[in-house]
């Protein structure tokens, strides 16, 4: 076999590497994974992503190193800025006027989510600051998976359009406290206004490059056909540079490209069509971002305490977010019911919570040892369990199946759109 290596070696070329190749099959095995999911068992394609990322996690077939960092840190969040980009130039402010319940069903079910998480962690004798970061990365919903739920089981309605707006504005919540939480362990406060910097940092740069964003996808739209292979592109390099420029003056990318949808849909408050090629590639994109997190989350280490912590964590989170949403019901225009079924699918978590627990590790190397052990798991538990439950909720709405050989248009109006036009 040594000479063998030896007499191959000459002919070796320079190239991007095995672990390219790793994922690239990784990838295919995903595709095939989602498609058969879909096709013979009626399950959404995203969770056949997902158990091929687990099971590529356990069989320790990735190399993502964690924490997060580099080019597989970067492909994250651009994967999650792109989606969170659509979701909130889905978001129509004029909505709030007609209907603010609804901003009260946010912060209801968002604040309950990280008091029950907070206190429960507390209880069970974790430190302060693990609890107080695990609340926040358990305010977050995943927009990116409800989206592609929606997709995948042509989903539309009231309770699919309500459950994405409450997902967005918690991860708008989460991005906020969680990215500021992250630089108070990197630099200890030591007063008041150490403690405030952090946010207005983090908001003040996340705000100027949404706002530098949407002004240039708005000039391109004026300038370019929306339809157009070369606006996609566009979008998608604007939308990139505007991530990597916003993380590295302090900000976060996912809350940029977040605020810079809704500041979009301001300025261009009619439906716009999404740009099919953009689309594809944020396709893609997302399934990268499925099987990351999956593989990711399934390397974390298991036992006895850690299991009872995160089914404790997971039942608290899910209960605070249905009465959050039950409570802030009345007068937001739908039933008791539905708002079960939109905390139903509101339940998962997935790459906006692996991003901020990357951020905890990052800045605590200690804390985050610990916040990783309780969140990568639970992360795990959601991003499947929580998919299936989501699409049980989606069905027993009757928002689940759409008419045969129609996908969901992507430039139907929402929820938003329709009370805000």
């Amino acid at each position: 076999m040594s000479d063998m290596l030896s007499f191959w070696s000459q002919w070796l070329r320079p190239s991007a590497g095995l672990p390219t190749v790793q994922w690239a099959l990784l990838l295919a095995l995903a595709s095939i994974g989602g498609y058969w999911c879909q096709r013979f068992t009626g399950v959404p394609k995203v969770v056949g992503y997902a158990v091929v990322g687990t099971l590529a996690g356990l069989l320790g077939m990735t190399e993502a190193q964690w924490p997060l960092h580099g080019p597989v840190q970067f492909l994250l969040e651009l994967g999650v800025a792109v989606v969170l980009f659509e979701c909130g130039a889905r978001i129509t402010l004029r909505w709030f006027r007609h209907n603010p319940m609804v901003l009260v069903q946010s912060v209801l079910e968002s604040a309950l989510a990280y008091a029950a998480v907070f206190f429960t962690l507390r209880w069970l004798e974790m430190p302060v600051p693990v609890a107080s970061a695990m609340g926040m990365i358990a305010m977050a919903s995943s927009p990116l998976l409800l989206r592609r739920l929606s997709d995948d089981m042509h989903a539309s309605g009231p309770v699919t359009d309500r459950a994405m707006v409450l997902a967005t504005l918690s991860t708008l919540y989460a991005l906020t406290l969680g990215s500021a939480k992250a630089e108070i362990f990197a630099r200890p406060a030591n007063s008041l206004l150490d403690d405030i910097s952090p946010v207005l940092v983090v908001l003040g740069v996340s705000v100027l490059m949404a706002t530098v964003l949407a002004a240039l996808i708005r000039l391109s739209l004026r300038v370019m056909s929306p339809s157009s292979e070369n606006t996609s592109i566009l979008i998608l390099a604007l939308i990139a540079a505007a991530s990597a420029v916003a993380a590295h003056l302090g900000g976060s990318a996912p809350l940029a490209a977040l605020l810079a949808g809704m500041v979009l849909k301001q300025l261009h408050p009619r439906p716009w069509v999404w740009p099919r090629q953009l689309g594809t590639a944020a396709s893609l994109l997302t399934m990268l971002s499925f099987v990351l997190v999956a593989s990711v989350a399934a390397s974390a280490p298991w036992n006895l305490s850690v299991t009872l912590a995160v089914l404790a964590l997971v039942a608290v989170r899910l209960l605070a977010k249905t009465v959050g949403v039950s409570l802030g019901n009345i007068g937001s225009g739908s039933s008791w019911r539905q708002s079960v079924w939109v905390a139903g699918a509101m339940a998962p978590m997935s790459a906006v919570a692996l991003l901020l627990t990357s951020q905890f590790a990052h800045a605590s190397p200690e804390a985050g040892q610990l916040i990783a052990s309780l969140s990568l798991p639970a992360i795990l538990l959601l991003e499947l369990a929580g998919a299936m439950l989501a699409t049980l909720a989606l069905y027993r709405a009757g928002e689940g199946v759409g008419r045969r050989g129609m996908r969901h248009s992507q430039s139907q109006p929402t929820e938003g759109d329709r009370h805000g036009a």
